[in-house]
């Protein structure tokens, strides 16, 4: 009897210790499902991603006490005890927006949402989050941070620039908004600086040539600017900073639903009129804004969520810079030098998916801009329209994900200097289509190919190809890119410089469109170390090879001179981000990057001007979660690069001498609805010299001093 019991009590023991039940969930953020997270048992082997709905099941998991996991770069960690005693135990993790790089579904590669991990061109990446570490009045200066993006002033006294990537020159860069082509052409020069921080959700970055899928102008990469969603956004918000400066700047964000229908409406205002002229030579050293932008969107609800979205945006700016006692009476003329700049600019663009059984979406915009100049006494008043159109297929088939479309793009272009005689209009439709193979998990090769017409270059064909291998463990990705891009030619965007001074523009011959090829090889491990510490690495090598390149000549003092190079240029180099995390609320993020930019003609290779060897970028962060306090310590660094001068007895040095621009902020967390900030910029103080503006005492060249001939007081 005591046998039988015995085995009894072994048997019911060992039915007991083997059961087992399901611990299933979705993981969800503030903004919805998040897909492709990490959730496993601490300490086990349970383990799963969640799919694209946020979905996971651990199966047969024996009853027992666990700490259940859920991690997702971009998030911070979600850990929970856990108790199995049933055949179902349901969980459903949030995950916070942290500081680090998020990698979260993307569409600026490839026209289709996908993870960052999963995605076969590498995108970075930029959260709200990020640029609240160092808050400006628009997008073009918050780029300053990215490693191997810089903005970059092109007139020392009216301060307008464009965006550098990799060390190409702003041309080649398209900024998107919402994917749509909204900031191009004259606007390239003056459109970035209306763009209100409040309204962006993320910016997404893509290095290397994207003409594939967006044409002209693409051919150094893009900057999508995605918006907020009118559902997702706040109810209301608003930022509201000043500085020591005088610079004040305003955001507000309103979002209300009517039925089917939800908007979200925004305003900026900036405004800054003090007069500082620290380096003492007569100039301003900030030029005066003020500039409103108004934007709409609209999102609407349709019968099998199909997507309807709609946006507007309406930017006016009114600026100037030049000797400290001009005023409006004396714009145009020659008694006192002024650079006043009017702008005026309306925006409309918005995604509407078909009624049919297939996934057909159409992508439109419409831009108008309209520019008043006036250069000391040259005077430049410009005209720009946009139409662009595009249908876009998605399909997939077993392993391959096709998207193919039809584009169209209509440019009117006119302006009052020699370099358009005739007003241009220039139409140019196109086709594209693109495969993604997925071989496997791990695996994906994208091929794809665009052909345009131009009207006036005529057949431009632009292939490109994206492989990419991932670890089981996504912890390790290896991508290779290789493209064709082209761009055509818009003389005011290629150097603002042309039409301010004194120097004459002179184009030798019809220009051609240039073309480049382009090939990126890109790795990325990520480490999950003890007590939750994080740790990635990001490492990129790219080279573009440029035929035809458009570059400025300045050997003559009193001359700009355009002209097809008769070589070839080449821009290559190495980059490497890093992303380190602390449970503990410490947040290193850091990136520098190597160059070599030259061009190449009659068998001599020459540095380009006004691009740096060396450049490397930082933030810092440290939050005392349970006082609400953070600190942020951002900067970059930045090694000499050759600057234009004007002629052989110009006195200013060739080279600029490093520099960084360097910041501290402390913010604090008042509740859940207010934040107050307080920060230091440019800690170190780097202003440009005293000669940066040369012979800035008679910008009309009246005293016909032979000692200083060609005197350009915009010139860097």
């Amino acid at each position: 009897m005591r046998k039988l019991l015995f085995f009894l009590f072994i048997g019911v023991s060992y039915f007991v210790s083997a059961k087992s039940g399901t611990v299933y969930g979705v993981v969800k953020s503030d903004n919805g499902p998040l897909g492709f997270a990490n959730v496993f048992l601490d300490g086990t082997s349970y383990g799963v991603f969640t799919d694209e709905k946020g979905k996971f099941a651990l199966k047969s998991v024996p009853y027992g006490e666990y700490i259940l996991r859920a991690q997702l770069l971009g998030y911070t960690n979600y850990s929970v005890t856990l108790i199995v005693n049933s055949d179902s135990v349901a969980v459903n993790p949030i995950l916070k927006e942290s500081d680090n790089q998020i990698d979260q579904v993307v569409v600026s590669g490839t026209l289709k949402p996908i993870s960052k991990s999963n995605s076969p061109v590498p995108v970075e990446v930029y959260s709200t989050e990020f640029f609240k570490k160092n808050p400006t009045a628009s997008i073009f200066e918050s780029m300053a941070n990215i490693n191997g993006v810089r903005p970059q002033l092109n007139c020392n006294i009216c301060n307008t620039g464009d965006i550098h990537i990799n060390g190409l020159e702003g041309p080649y860069t398209m900024v998107l908004i919402d994917g749509m082509p909204i900031v191009s052409g004259l606007s390239t020069v003056y459109g970035l600086m209306g763009i209100p921080q409040s309204l962006i959700n993320r910016v997404e970055i893509v290095k290397g040539p994207s003409s594939t899928l967006y044409g002209s102008e693409a051919v150094g990469g893009i900057i999508n600017i995605i918006t907020k969603s009118p559902q997702n956004a706040p109810q209301f918000s608003a930022d509201v900073f000043g500085s020591t400066w005088g610079e004040i700047n305003s955001d507000i964000g309103v979002k209300f639903k009517a039925k089917k229908a939800y908007s979200l409406i925004g305003v900026n205002h900036f405004n800054y009129q003090n007069k500082i002229d620290n380096n003492n030579d007569g100039i301003t050293d900030l030029a005066l804004q003020d500039r409103i932008s108004v934007f709409n969107k609209w999102s609407f609800d349709r019968k099998d969520n199909r997507l309807f979205t709609i946006a507007g945006r309406y930017l006016y700016e009114d600026r100037w810079g030049g000797e400290l006692n001009w005023t409006p009476e004396y714009r145009g003329g020659d008694s006192i030098y002024g650079e006043s700049i009017y702008t005026n600019r309306w925006e409309l663009f918005g995604v509407y998916q078909l009624p049919v059984k297939e996934k057909v979406n159409f992508s439109f915009s419409a831009n108008s801009h309209d520019q008043n100049s006036v250069y000391g006494t040259t005077e430049y008043i410009g005209h720009q329209d946009v139409l662009f159109g595009q249908l876009t297929y998605f399909k997939k088939i077993k392993k391959h994900d096709v998207t193919a479309g039809m584009a169209y793009r209509y440019t009117y272009y006119d302006d009052n200097s020699i370099a358009t005689v005739e007003p241009s209009k220039i139409h140019l439709p196109g086709i594209f289509v693109q495969d993604q193979i997925q071989f496997s998990k791990q695996s994906i090769l994208l091929l794809g190919g665009r052909y345009d017409y131009n009207t006036n270059h005529g057949n431009v064909f632009s292939p490109r190809a994206n492989y990419k291998w991932m670890s089981k463990s996504k912890k390790t990705i290896l991508r290779f890119t290789g493209g064709n891009g082209f761009r055509v030619v818009n003389i005011f965007t290629e150097e603002h410089q042309a039409f301010t001074g004194t120097r004459e523009l002179i184009i030798q011959e019809e220009l051609k469109p240039e073309k480049s090829w382009n090939g990126n090889v890109n790795y990325v491990r990520k480490f999950l170390l003890k007590n939750d510490v994080f740790l990635s690495f990001d490492f990129t090598g790219f080279y573009t090879h440029f035929s035809n390149q458009i570059l400025p000549d300045y050997s003559d003092p009193n001359a700009i001179i355009y002209d097809n190079l008769d070589g070839y240029s080449v821009s290559k180099g190495l980059s490497v981000n890093t992303d380190f995390s602390f449970p503990y609320g410490l947040n290193v993020l850091a990136g520098a990057t190597l160059m070599d930019v030259s061009f190449t003609e009659q068998d001599i290779t020459e540095r380009q001007v006004l691009t740096e060897r060396f450049t490397a970028t930082w933030g810092i962060s440290y939050t005392m979660k349970k006082k609400g306090v953070t600190f942020d310590y951002t900067g970059n660094l930045f090694s000499p690069m050759l600057l234009p001068l004007l002629g052989s007895q110009d006195p200013r040095n060739p080279k600029s001498p490093y520099w960084s621009l360097q910041n501290i902020q402390v913010t604090k967390k008042v509740k859940k609805s207010w934040e107050f900030y307080c920060s230091i910029k440019n800690i170190l103080n780097f202003t440009p010299p005293e000669n940066s503006i040369w012979a800035a005492h008679d910008p009309f060249e009246k005293l016909n001093n032979s000692e200083t001939p060609g005197i350009d007081p915009a010139d860097p």
